[in-house]
């Protein structure tokens, strides 16, 4: 089986369940480090005529972080793609075990029974949930909205988005909103865009911050099985 994934979370689930299955992964696949397999562009933009060189049995996706335009292309080649939809952590956990299915990684792998049992032990989320903004980007400023992975997430650690309910799923909040919307906690991961605790921080004199490893906050796959536990501390 030659797979090449064009998710850096599905790029960790196979490249740790089943090493040597994965002949070409995106330039932003960290993880885990040292994967050999070929470099094939970015997310948005992969390098289609280069994944078909590869001859992969399938090319995984997903229909947030990759454009269908290169999908279709790599179908027109000829070339199965599974494509994933992961906006909740039950999604995550049903289409990581699809991914693995459909790669022939058996058998179901420790860690994914780890993540689900880490994620089922917390305890019911507080109530009132604490209102919080979520920035993915500045200059402009961009913040999580609906119905998103990481909003889900965050509402199991009794965590309310308050752009949860905005018509977009990113939308561009100028700051001076941002500031006004009745958050008392702004939460900063370190991607897409890297806050830092001087950069980010800052602009939010009134609200507490919590920077969060944004692996921890976007990523399904193995980084599940830590990230409960990870994140509520930071949002402690």
């Amino acid at each position: 089986m030659r797979v090449v994934s064009l998710v850096p979370s599905l790029t960790e689930a196979v490249a740790v369940t089943a090493p040597g299955l994965l002949a070409g992964v995106t330039d932003w696949c960290t993880h885990p480090a040292g994967l050999s397999a070929a470099r094939v562009g970015g997310t948005k933009n992969p390098d289609t005529a280069a994944v078909a060189a590869l001859r992969p049995d399938l090319v995984l996706a997903n229909e947030e972080e990759n454009r269908e335009p290169d999908l279709a292309a790599l179908r027109e080649a000829g070339i199965e793609v599974l494509v994933t939809e992961v906006r909740t952590l039950d999604q995550a956990f049903t289409e990581l075990e699809r991914v693995l299915t459909a790669c022939g990684a058996a058998p179901r792998p420790r860690w994914l029974d780890e993540a689900e049992a880490a994620w089922a032990a917390l305890p019911p989320p507080a109530v009132p949930p604490r209102p919080a903004v979520v920035p993915v980007w500045r200059r402009p400023w961009m913040v999580l909205g609906r119905d998103t992975f990481a909003g889900d997430l965050l509402a199991r650690l009794g965590v309310r988005n308050v752009y949860a309910g905005h018509p977009d799923r990113y939308p561009r909040v100028p700051l001076d909103e941002l500031n006004t919307c009745g958050a008392g906690l702004v939460v900063l991961p370190d991607e897409p865009y890297r806050f830092t605790a001087e950069d980010g921080p800052e602009a939010f004199p009134g609200m507490r911050a919590a920077p969060v490893d944004g692996r921890h906050l976007t990523w399904y796959g193995p980084s599940l099985a830590e990230a409960a536990g990870a994140l509520g501390a930071a949002l402690r």
